[in-house]
């Protein structure tokens, strides 16, 4: 039986309509068990029945009597997070999953003479078929297999991270996704760095912990490969100089610097040739307006902000020409590092880094993985690298045996083991986007992207 719809209380607006729904929300999941939060959770948006509170109920009526479908989106969505928030701070992973599960329940298909109730259900079945559901399903993915699921679902934690820095998100599903993000790539770090421990010794291959990567035993030369950049040289290193050396420089020759900076020991000729050329056609311009102006980090991180999406995607949705053009040329690790010395000298930048990273993620998603393995190779390569260069785990070489006195010396990864402990220094981590966003920048510093 449809409740009796009233009109608006006087002075209550959506806003105290929706209110009461998350009032109600918050109570429950804080008290109930995690199936009758859910079994009112449908009662609420799927069944629309026997809620335990009249006030949910005739406030979710209220809103669906409004007519708009956007409050009532915003509010089912926000709905959504607040469980999935909460079920995730006490590591009660299972409801998540099930809270997801519910929206294929063949109530919201159901015809319906009530005309609320089938604006209702066509407005829930709407927002199945939104791009906000996709984004509610990657809360899931902890649970997927991801050898016969979508090869995708590898790299949630960069499809979540468009969610968390969109300040039009509710609250709690930008903390929801900054969590999730965090806690798959602290797995994956944890997995590598079992991986390659067990993966140099003796222990049957039986009993070696799954690579989670897909570069097979090859990510052991690539890691060795990457560490083996140390000392005067490392990229941490000459990022450091870097920094100390472009201060008090004019904006313009901070560009012309920041280019040398980029391609320096780059050893594959065309890849320093094609960037050379590209990124000075299109730095030339940048902010040419400030080209006299002493240097600022309100205009480095701007800067490093658009050389990534040269590098990466410009338009927010396909890959740039620069990106297609740079791994054409071969070796993703090349551009992997190039992104990886921006960031050693602009961390506040990552975060963008990430949601260009995503953006390429998703352009390329209903491609099969063989029909873009180029692609699959440089994310591998980008997981790896930033595992090992930006996180909290130190990872170092030891060399097994000593060599015979050589002329030069020649670096033979076969010869090394790789080695991880936990750094004592504060973990890289992504940082609010109150600081990395652009929109919150010095105004006498911004301009026209």
């Amino acid at each position: 039986m449809e409740p009796t719809i009233r009109l608006s209380r006087p002075g209550r607006h959506i806003q105290q309509s929706q209110e009461a729904i998350y009032s109600l929300l918050l109570e429950i999941v804080k008290k109930w068990p995690p199936e009758e939060v859910l079994l009112e959770f449908k009662r609420l948006f799927i069944y629309h029945v026997d809620s335990v509170s009249s006030d949910a109920m005739q406030s979710l009526y209220e809103i669906v009597f409004s007519n708009n479908e956007e409050e009532f989106r915003n509010t089912l969505k926000r709905c959504c997070y607040i469980l999935v928030n909460n079920w995730d701070a006490t590591r009660n992973y299972k409801p998540i999953q099930e809270l997801i599960q519910a929206f294929s329940d063949t109530a919201i298909t159901r015809n319906t003479s009530s005309p609320i109730l089938k604006r209702l259900r066509q407005w829930v079945d709407n927002f199945i078929k939104s791009k906000d559901f996709d984004e509610l399903k990657l809360f899931a993915s902890r649970y997927e297999d991801h050898e016969r699921g979508p090869w995708t679902s590898r790299y949630t934690s960069y499809l979540l991270v468009p969610q968390y820095i969109d300040l039009s998100n509710p609250i709690e599903q930008r903390e929801a996704a900054r969590a999730l993000s965090k806690q798959l790539k602290d797995r994956f770090k944890f997995d590598l760095a079992m991986y390659i421990a067990r993966a140099q010794s003796n222990t049957p291959a039986a009993r070696t912990p799954k690579n989670p990567t897909v570069l097979g035993d090859e990510v052991l030369r690539l890691i060795k490969a990457i560490v083996a950049k140390r000392g005067p040289f490392s990229y941490a290193n000459l990022a450091n100089i870097f920094v100390n050396q472009i201060k008090n420089l004019t904006y313009k020759d901070f560009k012309q610097s920041l280019q040398q900076y980029l391609i320096f020991s780059v050893e594959n000729p065309e890849f320093v040739e094609s960037l050379q050329v590209k990124l000075s056609e299109r730095m030339d311009d940048l902010y040419s307006s400030h080209d006299g102006e002493i240097i600022t980090n309100a205009l480095i991180l701007r800067t490093c902000n658009r050389v990534i999406e040269y590098l990466t995607t410009e338009n927010q949705s396909e890959p740039s020409q620069l990106f297609v053009l740079l791994l054409s040329q071969g070796n993703p690790v090349t551009l992997v590092i190039v992104l990886l010395k921006i960031i050693l000298i602009c961390k506040h930048a990552r975060t963008h880094l990430e949601a260009c990273i995503a953006r390429l993620i998703k352009y390329y998603q209903d491609y099969p993985e063989d029909e873009c393995t180029w692609v699959v190779n440089f994310l591998e390569v980008f997981n790896v690298t930033f595992a090992i260069h930006a996180e909290n785990v130190q990872y170092n070489l030891i060399k097994m045996e000593v060599d015979e006195p050589q002329p030069a010396p020649i670096f033979d990864p076969d010869k090394y083991r790789i080695f991880s402990q936990l750094k004592n220094e504060p973990r890289f981590d992504l940082f609010p986007e109150i600081i990395d966003s652009e929109q919150l920048l010095p105004m006498d510093d911004v301009v026209a992207s």
